[in-house]
Parts: structure tokens; C-alpha cells; sequence
């Protein structure tokens, strides 16, 4: 169901000391925004309505974290929520930030300067399979070579879903963009670990009996673990490849 339009969501969040009023201006700089920019940073992509991030950032004040997410009508549930965690612990959110920005254009607020230990990536939008749109996927190649840009060496993601498909895709994404999967499961639930926290989605799928899918995957150093290829580069590189195999026939056909 598509949310309203809240009108009050941009200025509530323009008064709100942890939100990012112009993330564009903040790419290389996002660890000055925190009371202690020396901890490790830590990205919730798309983190919707904030029930995630209010629990792990408010429970490990020992980390920085960034929540991502398009709309500000959405981002607005999440300022509130992280609000009421932390007033529950007494607390005060400075390790905590949250901003609109477009993740597949992730660069635009981010870049190698902002060096981030951890990824959590829950319950994206699988799309459908055709290849039009699943190169939106936030687990697709082409989102994971952008994030490998502020990413550390030895960085981890965290993925949960509930769909199948996009999660049996995932397992071949994640090694072709130079990730090493660690630890992969088709059923989060049966074993659970104790760093889970269950969204409100999670929980949702779970009553309909949904299994929820799960992965965490470690990038490895240097640009050579990276195997995927563009599927436009790709095609003009197997263009070159066959203009110099018919280059060098030519003299052969004459002889």
C-alpha cells in the first residue's frame, strides 16, 4: 500500500539533530557528524520505518550507524521510533544518523573516504527477474561494486529476505562482485542466531509462514575478485573479440 504524503515529515526532520538535511554535502565527511567519529560506522540500506536501526544502534553505542531511505515520509516513522528507543534506555542519539537519498546512487552521498565495517540489507524490493529491473536489486553486482568503493577490506553485509528468488540470486551476486560468502541460510529461524533482531517484516512473513533467508558475505581486497562485467561492456567487448577474429581470417581466406 502506498504511504500519504505527510506534510509535516520535512520539517520535523529539518529540526531533528540526527537527521542529514543535505547528504551531498556530507560524502567523505560523514564520520565528523558523530559524537565519536573514531568507532566504526555501520549503514542500514533502506531502513524504512526504523524498526531495525532504533534497536541496533541504541543497543551498541559503541558503533555508528546510518539509516538510508528514499521518502522522507518514511524516514520520518524512523526518526520518531529511534527517538523512543533511546529515550527507553535514557540515552541520547549521537551515534546514530539517518537521511533521503537514492541508494542506487549511493555515491552521490558516499565515497572512499567514508570507511564503513558493516552493511545490513533487510527485506529490499526483489523485483522481477528479467533483466530490466533486476539490476535495481540492492544486492544486484552493480550495487555491491558501489559499495565496495567505502567499504574496508574484510567488511561484512547482512542480508535478510523472504523471497526466493532474489535471495538463490544473491548466492551467485555476492562471490561475482569479489565478496566471499561466510555463512548462508534458508531458514533464519530454525537455528536463530542471537544477533538477530526481527523487523516488523520479518515478523509479518513469519506468521504467513514465510521461511526468511539470510547471508553474510565479506568483501575481499583487490579489484581481481571482482568477475562481473556490465552486461553493455561485456557485449562490446565480445564485439571487439569477434571484429580482430574476422581481422585476422581475412589474410587467411586470400591465401
Amino acid at each position: 500500500m502506498r504511504m500519504r504524503f505527510k506534510p509535516y515529515a520535512r520539517p520535523e526532520l529539518l529540526a531533528c539533530d540526527f537527521h542529514a538535511h543535505d547528504p551531498f554535502h556530507c560524502a567523505g565527511h560523514w564520520k565528523e557528524r558523530f559524537a565519536r567519529p573514531e568507532q566504526p560506522l555501520m549503514l542500514e540500506l533502506g531502513c524504512g520505518k526504523g524498526g531495525f536501526i532504533s534497536q541496533l544502534a541504541s543497543a551498541h553505542p559503541e558503533n555508528n550507524y546510518m539509516g538510508f531511505d528514499i521518502t522522507d515520509k518514511v524516514l520520518i516513522l524512523a526518526k520518531r521510533k529511534i527517538e523512543a528507543a533511546y529515550a527507553e534506555k535514557g540515552l541520547t542519539p549521537d551515534n546514530v544518523c539517518i537521511l533521503s537519498a537514492d541508494i542506487e546512487r549511493i555515491l552521490k552521498v558516499m565515497n572512499e573516504k567514508d570507511t564503513v565495517s558493516r552493511i545490513y540489507i533487510n527485506f529490499c524490493n526483489p523485483w522481477s527477474k528479467n533483466a530490466g529491473s533486476n539490476k535495481h536489486r540492492l544486492t544486484h553486482p552493480r550495487q555491491l561494486i558501489q559499495y565496495r568503493t567505502f567499504l574496508e577490506d574484510g567488511a561484512e553485509i547482512y542480508f535478510k529476505t523472504d523471497d526466493d528468488d532474489l535471495f538463490r540470486d544473491s548466492l551467485s551476486y555476492f562471490p561475482a562482485a569479489g565478496f566471499e560468502i561466510l555463512w548462508s541460510t534458508y531458514d533464519l529461524h530454525e537455528n536463530e542466531p542471537e544477533w538477530n533482531i526481527r523487523t516488523e517484516h520479518e515478523g509479518m512473513f513469519t506468521e504467513m509462514g514465510i521461511k526468511i533467508k539470510a547471508l553474510i558475505a565479506r568483501k575481499l581486497p583487490g579489484d581481481e575478485s571482482v568477475t562481473w562485467v556490465e552486461p553493455k561492456q561485456l557485449a562490446k567487448e565480445l564485439d571487439a573479440q569477434d571484429e580482430e577474429a574476422e581481422t585476422q581470417e581475412a589474410p587467411d581466406a586470400q591465401m
